[in-house]
């Protein structure tokens, strides 16, 4: 049995999830883990001084928990309930490979999931179009006024320029203005070579 962890990070509103969803329909025992599940509670959520509740830094997550998931899943993947269907346009040796991705906004500033990754993704988006689909976003807590320029877009800034200067890390950077179509042709094609890197 072999394991291959995809991280697909990036910028708030860059379609991750959508793109992490298309993958795992495509590809053989795939299985995705959601770090949006891992947010603390609200109460426990930092708030600064202009009354911004501090969503987008890692200590707005438990960060311990996604990582022992995340190992977990690596254990025993076929135990996860992940589907075992019959993958399309792969091959028969594929079936005692499985996938996970992992998608969230802040994957690869955090020390302990440095270690996981066979690839790495980072979607980005420019300032205004980011801004304009946050716009059209519904959360749980409503965005403040102000919060996406005072908190969202500088944090997204500082962990991309910090994830930038890392020089051992290979990130496959991805635009997320192209089309959802242009963007899962590339990632999963550059899968499959990873996973026939793995049957070799």
């Amino acid at each position: 049995m072999k394991v291959l962890v995809i991280g697909l990070g990036g910028v708030t509103n860059g379609g991750k999830t959508t793109l992490a969803e298309k993958l795992k329909n495509m590809l053989p025992n795939c299985d995705i883990i959601s770090q949006d599940d891992f947010f603390k509670p609200e109460s426990e959520v930092e708030t600064d001084e202009r009354g911004f509740k501090l969503y987008d830094v890692l200590d707005a997550l438990c960060m311990d928990e996604m990582v022992a998931s995340i190992r977990n899943w690596m254990e025993s993947p076929a135990s996860s309930g992940v589907m075992t269907e019959e993958p399309r346009n792969t091959c028969d040796n594929l079936k005692n490979v499985y996938i996970l991705i992992v998608e969230g906004f802040l994957l690869y500033n955090y020390e302990p999931l440095n270690g996981l990754w066979n690839r790495r993704y980072f979607l980005t988006l420019p300032y205004e179009e980011c801004k304009r689909r946050r716009s059209t976003r519904v959360y749980q807590p409503a965005d403040t006024p102000g919060y996406f320029d005072g908190h969202v877009w500088p944090m997204y800034l500082k962990y991309k320029s910090e994830l930038e200067e890392n020089a051992s890390m290979q990130v496959d950077y991805l635009d997320g203005t192209k089309s959802q179509e242009e963007l899962l042709s590339y990632v999963y094609s550059d899968i499959i070579q990873e996973l026939n890197k793995l049957r070799e």
